[in-house]
């Protein structure tokens, strides 16, 4: 949990159960569980509680596939669908405050899982929660997986994307670089996403070091620049490969990822641009005309992750109009 948070994440979400069908948690409802192992405990309460205690949101991944029920897509798959809104009763009722429930369904739909009913329990026993669209219905959210997800401003989403190359911890995995990783935060949130940060634990369960150190990174950066990400909303202009936009209230934060030059240049907006300065240090020419707003930063304040420059306007930046940039 101090390793989350020191990454600057908000929130977390843990598999209660992959397709394996093995439950991370001390259900009533099978002997295939965590505390039927060595280990003994459950994992999913010492999470929970340590999650509530540390102040971030908590979030349940479950997968309805589970290639370890012996009714699972079956002729008696009506059991199985009985066991999965039993488990999800028990993840909804033992844990305390859930904030987002992630279901995973290969692609099945709602009448393979009873969703309507599996919604109500979930919604019922937890008002105030967030459900993903994976159990064939819309749900609360989109989940774009091991990508950016699109400029959308009218749906909440969120990208899932791992650390490494696999969503399992792995030996000698590729881990992404620090500027792969912050360019894929300000990009999800330039798009008006959420990011969800994949690490897999390793057989000890802790994180490893490297990995835990990337998401330190993370956090560092966070904690100077969070103000262009926390709270924000994407654009109003849309994504390109060298800048996003995020704003809030009256600022829009213009991350420059990529320079092709001293100047970028950005389309004519509503808004009187009434001051500018640099996130990231150093300073900028901004010059807004009827037709265009150029950005010029020297070549010695442009940084190599990301070069933040906050435009103060005269009135809302959600009033703006979305817009793309020239490259």
């Amino acid at each position: 949990m101090q390793i989350a948070k020191d990454a600057g994440m908000k929130y977390l979400v843990f598999t209660t159960k992959h397709h394996d069908g093995f439950c991370m948690f001390d259900s009533a409802l099978t002997d295939y569980k965590i505390t039927n192992s060595p280990f003994k405990r459950d994992i999913v309460k010492e999470l929970a509680d340590a999650c509530h205690k540390g102040g971030l949101k908590l979030g349940f991944y479950y997968s309805q596939p589970d290639w370890h029920h012996p009714a699972y897509r079956t002729e008696n798959h009506a059991r199985y669908i009985e066991y999965l809104h039993s488990q999800i009763r028990e993840l909804c009722t033992n844990y305390g405050r859930v904030d987002i429930i992630f279901f995973d369904g290969l692609g099945g739909k709602a009448e393979d899982w009873d969703s309507e009913n599996l919604f109500r329990i979930v919604r019922q026993l937890q008002p105030h929660v967030i459900i993903n669209n994976r159990a064939g219905i819309t749900g609360d959210y989109d989940t774009p997986e091991q990508r950016i997800g699109k400029f959308q401003t009218d749906r909440a989403w969120e990208t899932c994307m791992t650390i490494c190359r696999q969503w399992a911890w792995k030996p000698n995995d590729e881990t992404k670089s620090l500027k792969e990783c912050i360019d894929t935060l300000v990009k999800v949130a330039g798009g008006d996403g959420n990011f969800l940060f994949n690490v897999g634990p390793m057989p000890t369960g802790e994180i490893e070091p490297r990995q835990a150190a990337r998401l330190k990174e993370m956090g560092d950066w966070l904690r100077r620049y969070g103000q262009s990400i926390y709270g924000t909303h994407g654009g109003p202009f849309a994504p390109t490969p060298l800048s996003v936009t995020t704003h809030k209230d009256n600022h829009i934060y213009v991350h420059i990822l990529d320079w092709r030059g001293n100047t970028i240049t950005f389309p004519a907006i509503q808004k009187k641009i009434v001051a500018s300065s640099m996130l990231t240090g150093g300073t900028a020419t901004v010059r807004q005309t009827e037709g265009a707003i150029e950005i010029f930063v020297p070549k010695a304040h442009q940084q190599e992750l990301d070069t933040i420059v906050v435009l103060e306007l005269d009135g809302p930046a959600a009033e703006v109009k979305p817009a793309v940039a020239k490259l």
